[in-house]
């Protein structure tokens, strides 16, 4: 995978980032809502493989990996309370901060390529 390549990747897992952050406030929003479930996306990971199985043969056919936006949301297993509501508080601040991680681990790839390119132009820092 070339530069650009790991800097689309660092793109792609902001994003996802975002969109896992927005589930999780999504989550504890509702945390006393009767019957609501928990969300979460699937890992960043099992999305990349998804991608990388599909590849686009011609320059008219859909991309792969969600270029459209189709990561869809799955719902997360977690100990149901009496009024049918299966929100942990506990689980979202572990799973916001691995959203954050994953945020800031992107954040810092995109910055390293941006410094690579800037310093192969001849750009310096």
């Amino acid at each position: 995978m070339g530069v650009l390549g790991i800097s689309s990747m660092a793109h792609d897992l902001v994003a996802h980032s975002a969109a896992r952050t927005s589930h999780i406030a999504r989550n504890v929003a509702n945390a006393d809502t009767p019957g609501y479930r928990a969300q979460d996306l699937p890992r960043f990971a099992a999305e990349m493989d998804r991608g990388l199985a599909m590849r686009t043969t011609r320059a008219g056919h859909l991309q792969p990996n969600g270029a459209s936006g189709d990561i869809r949301p799955i719902e997360r297993e977690g100990e149901v309370s009496p009024n049918g509501n299966d929100v942990s508080l506990e689980t979202e601040m572990m799973e916001a901060a691995s959203a954050r991680q994953s945020h800031e681990m992107a954040v810092s790839v995109y910055s390293s390529v941006r410094a690579m390119m800037s310093s192969a132009l001849g750009r310096g820092r």
